[in-house]
C-alpha cells in the first residue's frame, strides 16, 4: 500500500484520542495487514488443517484470543488465501483477527437462541455457529440484498446448519421479538476507520457528518437489540471504527436510558485499550469504562471497539 495523506481533521481527532501513542498508531496504519484465517471446526480440526498446510510449507501462528484464529506464514497475501482449495471447501474462512473478538466475547453455547442483527457477510455468524457446534439457533439478519447473498453463500460453504436467515431492518426486531433472544450481536455499520490497513477507502469517504449520521442508526439498532434480548441476556456491540460518537457515545446512550449494565471484557493475549470517557465536551456514562478499544499498533490488527452488556429487566423493553 502506498502511503496516503490523512485528512487534517481526522488526524486531529486521532491525536486527541491517542495522545503520546499517536505516532506509533500512524506508523501501524501504514503497514499492510498480515494474512489471517479462522479454521472452520465444523468441517475439520485445527490439527488436521495444520498438517495439510505444513505439507505445502504454510505455517500458522495462533491468534491468542481465538482458538481457531491464525496468522498465516508462507503465503503471499489475503488474496492468495482466497484462492486456496481449503477456502473453497469451507475448511477455512478469511478473517481479520480483530473481527474474531466479538464472538469470543459472546461465546454462545449449544442451547442458546442468538440474534446476529447485522450479519452479512457472515464472518461472525459462522464463528458463533462454531461455538454452538451447529446446535441451538442463530437468526442471522441483514437489510441488504447483496449482503444476504454473501451471507447465505458463506453459511453453505462452511456447512453451517443452525442458522435462519432473515432480511429486515434490524430496528424492527425489538418491536417484533421482544424479550426473545438469549444473546444478540450488533456488529453495527460504521465509518470503518479501523479497516484502513486493508483499504484506504474509509479515509476517502471520511467526514465528521458520517459519524454523526451513523451514530443515530447505531443507537436505534442497539435499542432494538436491547428490547429483543430476554432479561438477563447478553448484548455484544461492536464496530470497526475509532470514532467515539459511534462507540462509547452509542453505548452511553443505552446505559442512560434503559436497565442494562456493561460487563467486563477479558480475552487472553488481547492488549486492549481503555474506553474514551469524554469526547467533544460530552461526558459518557461511567459504565462505558468496561468497554474496550483495540488499536493496530498494540495488537498488529485492524481497529475495533467492543462492549458487552447485560439486560437487567424488562424495563422499557
Amino acid at each position: 500500500m502506498a502511503k496516503v495523506e490523512f485528512p487534517e481533521k481526522l488526524v486531529e481527532r486521532w491525536k486527541a484520542l491517542l495522545g503520546e501513542e499517536f505516532y506509533d498508531f500512524i506508523d501501524a496504519l501504514q503497514r499492510p495487514l498480515r494474512p489471517s484465517l479462522r479454521v472452520n471446526t465444523l468441517k475439520i480440526s485445527v490439527e488436521e488443517l495444520k498438517a495439510i498446510l505444513a505439507e505445502r510449507g504454510i505455517g500458522l501462528e495462533p491468534v491468542p484470543w481465538c482458538p481457531w484464529g491464525f496468522w498465516v506464514d508462507g503465503i503471499g497475501d489475503e488474496e492468495s488465501l482466497g484462492n486456496m482449495w481449503e477456502h473453497f471447501a469451507g475448511l477455512i474462512y478469511k478473517q481479520e483477527p480483530s473481527s474474531m473478538i466479538p464472538p469470543e466475547v459472546m461465546k454462545p453455547t449449544e442451547g442458546d437462541l442468538v440474534l446476529d442483527l447485522a450479519a452479512a457477510p457472515g464472518s461472525k455468524t459462522t464463528q458463533l455457529a462454531q461455538h454452538m457446534k451447529n446446535e441451538g439457533l442463530i437468526v442471522a439478519n441483514d437489510v441488504n440484498v447483496k449482503g444476504i447473498k454473501a451471507l447465505t453463500s458463506n453459511l453453505e460453504r462452511l456447512g453451517v446448519l443452525n442458522v435462519c436467515v432473515t432480511q429486515m431492518d434490524g430496528m424492527r426486531f425489538g418491536r417484533l421479538f421482544t424479550n426473545v433472544f438469549d444473546m444478540v450481536l450488533v456488529d453495527a455499520p460504521c465509518s470503518a476507520e479501523g479497516t484502513i490497513r486493508k483499504s484506504y477507502k474509509a479515509v476517502f469517504e471520511w467526514g465528521e457528518w458520517v459519524s454523526e449520521k451513523l451514530s443515530r442508526i447505531q443507537r436505534m439498532l442497539l435499542v432494538s437489540a436491547f428490547k429483543a434480548t430476554r432479561p438477563g441476556g447478553i448484548i455484544v456491540y461492536s464496530t470497526c471504527t475509532f470514532a467515539p460518537e459511534e462507540n462509547e457515545g452509542v453505548v452511553s446512550y443505552l446505559l442512560e436510558r434503559y436497565p442494562v449494565e456493561t460487563v467486563e471484557i477479558k480475552l487472553e493475549g488481547l492488549n486492549a485499550s481503555s474506553a474514551v470517557m469524554e469526547w467533544n465536551g460530552e461526558r459518557f456514562h461511567e459504565g462505558v469504562a468496561r468497554c474496550v478499544r483495540v488499536y493496530p499498533h498494540k495488537n498488529d490488527v485492524g481497529g475495533f471497539f467492543v462492549a458487552k452488556l447485560r439486560k437487567l429487566d424488562d424495563g422499557k423493553g
